[in-house]
């Protein structure tokens, strides 16, 4: 159970720890779906190679849009690439870096579909059956009426009564799943020597500049977290303040006679509100700040200070003469 709380909190931690376990999630449900799917060859001659190779490679394009589509690193990217310039100039560099790495955890389940499919060699066989040449095998039904091709096709179908007490198709699928787990290793060792060789030839580069994509790439992210967060607080205030204004204009007006303030301050709860709206209080300056956002990212250098406009609060009797003023 602790192993499982820390797996968790691994997961949790940061974004491209979620976008990696939802990867390899991906990846053990493809392994599922394919041992769940029951792999039915038409043994038509017509259907057989378009059934199989789709069996194989239409459920990969599928968890490949996916994985795109569930990916993280996708939405910052497209973001990146797409927002104008305005004061912060593009990095290509952490475009490039953010389309690897969403490449890198889409592709994952697709090939898992791959190399299961080419091991098991069911859909390999449905496929290239025909393709065997019959001469290096014994025991070809001659008695059926078939021609050898329609013979060939139905090599995937073992309950067909053609093969019964006949060892020709057994040889035959034996042969081609040879063939088909041949290439599924080599598959396999191929990616295996490519991300060893990538490992050990990447200290070789520029690892300042490495690290520096990695650091802005994780900076958009969490720029991007903050920006909805930042977000989700100020239109909590904001509808808060437009729900209470309406239920208030409801009321009868009432004379209340109330002693002056001693001071202008603000109570602790109306001061963390105005802390939250930052004075956009209007539905043409939220608009306008969001466009902004997106036209024209501010620079990244936090030595400079923002302005930050004030707020003066003026007490005034009935004439419209001031009794008291905070400024």
């Amino acid at each position: 159970m602790d192993r499982l709380k820390l797996v968790l909190q691994y997961f949790q931690s940061n974004s491209e720890s979620i976008s990696n376990g939802i990867c390899a999630l991906l990846a053990l449900i493809s392994v599922k779906l394919y041992t769940a799917f029951d792999f039915n060859c038409p043994c038509i001659p017509q259907y057989n190679k378009m059934y199989a190779l789709g069996v194989m490679f239409v459920p990969p394009i599928i968890l490949f849009l996916l994985g795109i589509l569930i990916n993280r690193h996708t939405g910052v990217m497209l973001e990146e690439y797409l927002r104008p310039v305005g004061k912060r100039t593009k990095n290509p560099a952490v475009v490039k870096y953010l389309f690897s790495a969403m490449m890198q955890r889409a592709l994952l389940a697709p090939i898992v579909w791959i190399l299961v499919t080419l091991l098991d060699g069911k859909c390999f066989i449905c496929a290239f059956s025909m393709s065997v040449d019959p001469k290096h095998f014994s025991g070809i039904p001659n008695n059926t009426g078939l021609d050898l091709v329609k013979i060939l096709a139905k090599v995937p179908c073992k309950e067909d009564i053609i093969f019964r007490n006949n060892t020709f198709r057994k040889a035959v699928s034996r042969y081609v799943r040879c063939y088909s787990q041949a290439i599924g290793w080599s598959i396999l060792l191929f990616l295996i020597l490519l991300g060893a060789v990538g490992r050990v030839i990447k200290p070789c580069f520029n690892h300042a500049a490495s690290m520096q994509t990695r650091y802005w790439s994780n900076y958009l992210d969490i720029e991007q977290k903050l920006f909805d967060e930042t977000c989700i607080l100020h239109a909590r205030v904001f509808a808060r303040k437009c729900v209470v204004q309406f239920f208030e204009g409801m009321q009868e007006d009432v004379w209340l006679r109330l002693p002056r303030p001693t001071n202008g301050s603000l109570t602790e709860d109306e001061e963390e509100e105005q802390e939250r709206l930052h004075g956009i209080t209007r539905h043409d300056q939220v608009d306008h700040i969001l466009n902004t956002w997106h036209m024209c990212r501010p620079e990244l250098d936090v030595t400079k200070i923002a302005y930050r406009p004030k707020v003066y609060v003026t007490w005034e009797d009935r004439e419209g003469k001031a009794l008291f003023s905070d400024v």
